[in-house]
């Protein structure tokens, strides 16, 4: 393999930190050019050294002082701030992780799609929200496009371009989360300490929580609908509480081609990392004859109204995903700080759809002013329910 320059834009996050753990595994095939987190900077300062980077860059302007600190005697390059996360994406690099979460990773995903290169997706918000001019853009300036969700990436492994046609649906599963199994009534009473205790895999307390109230499925339905080309309808979810089977591409003629593995996100980061090629990860192996059951089960939409609320949306328009968006990454906050409860987190994000306009986007630009006009909205609904 020949070396690669890369940039990781949210690698303090849960994927940002995977895809560090793989890289500093292999110092001579990947050249970092920059790295950017938020406001955990102690982390982010380290990461630069371990990787030697040429830029680290903190979202939070408060903290450039304290990064320039850490990094002080070394050669890192220290930047502050939104914009310079942003010139940092527009940098070039043969290989960029976009891990931001939430929709504050858009802006920083396109400047990575419009100077080209292979972009390894990890922010779903950027599709959910903008995924019409976002996949517009990606062909347009041949950009190399590889999902990194453990879903995703097992969809593009299986599906098989040449017999596109011939694809009878995409089965999309899911943990199901720490709550697949309680009913409204307890649910009614869970805390952000309960919600975030995922069984199966170790994420961040935004997509932990997505995950409890299966909004974090609602919007991988979107996502795919945009990077395979499926309308809503071929897209079928199956609760899956082992977490091995990472997804599947159903056939016509009955073949269903499935990707399985350990739920290890190292997986499907250092396929990524290496495509068109395979590369060793540093990931448990799959021992089938210690798998005693592999079970699946349809999800309960009543028990878990975020998957009628994302499909309902993708069929009614890509202002309508993005509003939902921006309303749950604020009911979520709101839940996460002990504002509202947990199942007012779906409730909120519904109430600010339907009181929406939901006016036509044309640009990424529309999209910023939408989600902002959105998360307003938001901000009046979870006050009425903190009454």
């Amino acid at each position: 393999m020949s070396v690669r320059s890369v940039t990781i834009l949210g690698s303090t996050g849960s994927i940002g930190k995977n895809t560090v753990d793989i890289i500093r595994r292999y110092p001579e095939h990947y050249d970092v050019k920059a790295l950017t987190g938020n406001q955990n900077v102690s982390l982010l300062a380290e990461q630069a050294k371990l990787l030697n980077a040429k830029l680290a860059v903190t979202a939070d302007k408060s903290k450039y002082a304290d990064l320039k600190e850490l990094l002080s005697g070394t050669k890192v390059e220290v930047e502050a701030g939104f914009d310079a996360v942003v010139q940092a994406a527009r940098e070039q690099a043969d290989w960029t992780m976009s891990s931001i979460v939430g929709a504050a990773g858009l802006l920083p995903t396109m400047q990575v799609i419009q100077r080209g290169g292979t972009l390894a997706l990890a922010n779903k918000e950027t599709l959910v929200c903008a995924g019409e001019i976002v996949m517009k853009a990606v062909k347009e300036h041949q950009t190399t496009l590889i999902p990194v969700d453990s879903e995703h990436s097992a969809i593009f492994q299986t599906l098989e371009e040449e017999h596109r046609p011939m694809i009878d649906r995409i089965l999309l599963t899911a943990s199901g989360g720490p709550f697949r199994d309680k009913d409204v009534a307890f649910m009614e009473k869970v805390t952000p300490q309960e919600a975030v205790a995922h069984p199966n895999w170790n994420m961040g307390a935004k997509i932990s929580v997505d995950s409890a109230t299966m909004m974090n499925k609602g919007l991988e339905i979107i996502e795919a609908c945009h990077l395979f080309r499926v309308p809503v309808e071929k897209i079928e979810v199956l609760i899956h509480p082992q977490s091995i089977v990472h997804s599947a591409v159903g056939y016509k003629d009955g073949s269903v081609l499935a990707h399985m593995g350990m739920p290890d996100m190292r997986t499907p980061i250092s396929y990524a990392l290496a495509w068109p090629e395979r590369m060793e990860a540093p990931t448990a192996r799959l021992d089938l004859t210690k798998m005693a059951n592999l079970s699946f089960f349809a999800p309960d939409e009543n028990r878990f109204p975020a998957l009628r609320l994302a499909k309902q949306c993708q069929k009614t328009s890509q202002s309508a995903t993005a509003v939902m968006n921006a309303a749950n990454e604020m009911a979520v906050d709101a839940f996460l700080k002990g504002k509202i409860g947990f199942l007012d987190i779906v409730r909120v994000s519904e109430k600010v759809v339907e009181s929406s306009p939901l006016p036509a986007v044309a640009t990424i630009q529309d999209v910023i002013s939408l989600d902002h006009e959105a998360r307003e909205m938001a901000k009046h609904y979870i006050a009425e329910r903190m009454k």
